[in-house]
């Protein structure tokens, strides 16, 4: 799976504007959120926390625009807790955007 970035980078920038160090860091701490969002689904061992954890990761792309992330926070609402083909996607995701670079 590859993910572009550009929507991410185009929302850090209008944010930021000319700013490549606070981009850099917003970006460092969306990904980290995106992480914990993720350890909270991998450990979910109950629908309600499964559902809730995919909500909070489908808000947090969806305030960034990150729009294959909210798919995928969908399809794990849609499906069941530790299903491995959503968190592989997500792992793959989340891999992309850990070596996505900001490019102002």
């Amino acid at each position: 799976m590859s993910f572009d970035s550009g929507p991410l980078d185009r929302y850090l920038h209008s944010a930021v504007g000319d700013d490549p160090a606070l981009a850099a860091e917003l970006h460092a701490t969306f990904v980290a959120s995106v992480e914990h969002l993720l350890d909270l689904l991998q450990r979910s061992r109950c629908d309600a926390n499964w559902t809730m954890a995919a909500l909070r990761l489908k808000s947090l792309a969806a305030t960034f625009g990150v729009v294959p992330l909210i798919q995928l926070a969908e399809q794990a609402m849609a499906g069941v807790p530790g299903d491995p083909a959503v968190m592989r996607d997500m792992r793959a995701l989340i891999d992309d955007l850990n070596t996505s670079q900001f490019d102002g």
